[in-house]
């Protein structure tokens, strides 16, 4: 019994240090936002602060070129996921039962429109990333279609700068549908320096392409490999509404 008595104090230190490093491993994931719902601008222009199950974890976020925030840590598991205009309770949309997974990373996109009740019209996209670096030399893509009143499906060319020929089918990454993001195309970087170009046409048709040619900075070397998101969206409160001519480039990896 002495000996039990004196082994007792080491048993609860142990049980304490196990009860903390349990409360200490909530389930977490990483996730950046874009905020891609063409008429927030009906608010002054205003931007975004995005709640997570009730937390603040992204603040004034843009519709715009600059709309993506970088990666923060917030739980993962089924959470709830609230715009509000900056600074405001003004709520703009309420995302519910988000499924995120644990040691995940991921671009949610809020797309749609605004101009529902509570955000109604909002839609909400939470692809997965893969940020695993390419072998060296190598560049890879991926394209999110967040592009409301774009053509229902999108072909996408990315094609090493500059580009002296019409575009010819296959196309880079072909029928991106509204809502949803493609595969990861996987390229050698431009070892030309002029980087690469983005064209955009409906599915199907090489004729009269919605972008036309945005530049795509130089980036990737011999020594390293790359990754790039590419989103789709409308314009800003367009007349009529439409796919907007630049599209906004995200800086995955390197």
């Amino acid at each position: 019994m002495p000996r039990l008595l004196k082994a007792l104090p080491l048993i609860l230190a142990i049980a304490a240090l196990s009860l903390v490093a349990t409360g200490c491993g909530t389930s977490n994931t990483q996730a950046r936002f874009v905020n891609a719902i063409p008429d927030t601008h009906d608010y002054g222009e205003v931007g975004l602060d995005v709640q997570v199950s009730g937390t603040k974890e992204f603040t004034d976020v843009a519709f715009g070129a600059a709309s993506a925030s970088t990666y923060v840590g917030i739980p993962a598991g089924s959470v709830t996921i609230e715009g509000f205009e900056t600074n405001t309770s003004t709520e703009v949309f309420n995302e519910q039962n988000v499924s995120l997974s644990s040691g995940t990373q991921y671009t949610l996109v809020a797309t749609g429109f605004a101009t529902g009740t509570n955000g109604d019209n909002v839609i909400f996209l939470n692809p997965t990333d893969n940020n695993t670096e390419p072998s060296n030399g190598q560049v890879s893509f991926r394209v999110i279609n967040a592009s409301p009143s774009g053509p229902t499906a999108v072909d996408v060319w990315i094609l090493p700068a500059p580009v002296n020929t019409p575009l010819t089918e296959p196309a880079t990454i072909s029928s991106v549908a509204y809502r949803s993001a493609s595969n990861y195309y996987t390229t050698s970087y431009n070892s030309g320096g002029g980087g690469f170009l983005l064209y955009v046409t409906v599915s199907g048709n090489t004729s009269s392409p919605i972008i036309d040619g945005q530049a795509i900075l130089q980036f990737g070397g011999v020594n390293e490999g790359s990754i790039r998101t590419i989103v789709l969206t409308d314009v800003a409160n367009g007349t009529p509404q439409r796919m907007n001519s630049n599209a906004i480039l995200l800086d995955d990896l390197n």
